[in-house]
C-alpha cells in the first residue's frame, strides 16, 4: 500500500511561493498615510486625489499626494497632523508635495507647492522642531519657513 501523506517539501513549497509573492508587492502599492483634514470650506473647493476631483467637505481626510483647488467663489482651510494650517483663497491651487511627521524617528518634512492663487500658511510642529524641513514653493520663488505665518500669492501664467 502507498501512503498519500504529503511530504515536507510539498507543504513548504506553496507556503514559500506565497511569501515570495507577497514580498514582491511594491511599497508604492501601499495606500498613502492620512496627513490631515479639511477644516472649513466655502463655495467651490476641491481635493484632487489622483484623477478624481472630490468636493472638499469638513472632515475629509487628506493624503500626502493630494492637491487642493478652489473656484472663483471658493475658500478652503486645512489642518495637518502637526498642527500646520493652510488656507486657500479664491481661484487657487496647491499641491501637498511632501509631508512627513514622525518626530520619534526624526522624519520631519513639509513642502507645499502653490501653483496659483493665494494661500496663508501657519506653521505647526514641523517648523518648530526642524525649520529647515519646511519649504513653500511658488512658480517663481521658494520660501524657507522659520516658524511663522506667511501669506503667498502666485499669479497665473
Amino acid at each position: 500500500m502507498t501512503s498519500h501523506r504529503p511530504t515536507m517539501f510539498a507543504v513548504i513549497l506553496p507556503v514559500t511561493m506565497v511569501a515570495v509573492a507577497l514580498a514582491t508587492v511594491p511599497l508604492g502599492a501601499q495606500s498613502p498615510a492620512t496627513i490631515g483634514r479639511v477644516k472649513i470650506t466655502a463655495g467651490a473647493a476641491y481635493v484632487i486625489r489622483g484623477e478624481t476631483l472630490l468636493p472638499a467637505t469638513a472632515g475629509l481626510t487628506l493624503l500626502e499626494t493630494d492637491s487642493l483647488k478652489t473656484g472663483s467663489d471658493g475658500r478652503l482651510g486645512i489642518s495637518l497632523n502637526d498642527d500646520t494650517r493652510i488656507s486657500l483663497g479664491p481661484d487657487s491651487e496647491a499641491r501637498l508635495s511632501r509631508y512627513s511627521y514622525a518626530p520619534a524617528e526624526g522624519a520631519l518634512s513639509f513642502v507645499l507647492n502653490l501653483i496659483r492663487g493665494a494661500a496663508v500658511y501657519a506653521s505647526g510642529q514641523i517648523a518648530r522642531l526642524s525649520p529647515d524641513a519646511v519649504r513653500l514653493e511658488t512658480p517663481s520663488a521658494i520660501v524657507g519657513v522659520r516658524g511663522t505665518t506667511v501669506g503667498l500669492r502666485a499669479a497665473s501664467e
